[in-house]
């Protein structure tokens, strides 16, 4: 009986050869070997998990036989320290945004965000988390923390922890966000105050022009141009007369 087999890898609808010909490829060629039918890889990392497919064609004198089996490899990773986008500063009333992702952990992390030391709760719109009138909408498989009409409440120290159950859970570092109300009455000064600027300069052009300071600069340089002329021709003149 002749046996032939062969080991393909399957990821993102992508199809590989892992083991064919009787020989490892790719970067498992120095880090695999076979038992009988099955495969051991050694220093397995991240990039490995994914879909593993044995297939057996034996021929006999009684024709070709063919077997396939599946099988799938998931390398858990611990998570890393997660990075955090938290706003120093926002308006009241205003969407803000917090975001929380890191990207080695295996399977992939949920994040948990805690403002002052507290964990936040996450919003079901039952039990506990309705009755706490939530004002934000926290996501714990993308990390993201938003509020819709953020308010002064919401001032204060913000962290996220990403955790996969694997390993040790990771914190990013302790960031504040100082929430403000608007400040109108500053904001309608600073108008009153360019409104006045822009009305002192058209007054201050309006009485430059009634004393006629626009005509006398203008009416010298008229003269001066006019002098320049005659001197200019009193030379042509002078100069074809010694010609």
């Amino acid at each position: 009986m002749i046996l032939r087999i062969e080991w393909k890898k399957i990821q993102s609808q992508e199809v590989s050869f892992v083991y064919y010909n009787g020989e490892f490829t790719g970067d498992l060629r120095d880090r695999a070997e076979m038992l009988n039918t099955g495969i051991r890889i050694r220093n397995v990392t991240r990039k490995d998990s994914g879909t593993y497919r044995c297939e057996i064609s034996a021929k006999s004198e009684e024709g070709q036989h063919l077997g396939e089996a599946s099988i799938t490899l998931t390398v858990l990773v611990p998570p890393t320290t997660p990075i955090c986008v938290v706003p120093n500063s926002a308006m009241t009333g205003t969407v803000v945004e917090l975001s929380c992702k890191e990207a080695e952990g295996s399977p992939p992390s949920e994040y948990q965000w805690y403002k002052n030391g507290v964990a936040l709760l996450e919003k079901t719109g039952t039990g506990s988390a309705r009755t706490a009138n939530i004002t934000y909408t926290m996501n714990k498989k993308s990390g993201t923390l938003i509020f819709n009409t953020v308010s002064k409440n919401d001032t204060g120290e913000y962290f996220c922890v990403a955790s996969n159950g694997i390993g040790l859970p990771q914190k990013c570092s302790m960031k504040r966000m100082q929430v403000d109300d608007l400040n109108v009455s500053g904001i309608i000064a600073a108008v009153v105050i360019v409104a006045l600027v822009m009305a002192l300069c058209g007054l201050g052009v309006l009485y430059a022009q009634k004393k006629g300071y626009f005509t006398k600069e203008s009416s010298s340089h008229n003269r001066k141009s006019n002098s320049q002329s005659t001197s200019e021709k009193d030379f042509k003149h002078t100069k074809s007369f010694v010609i």
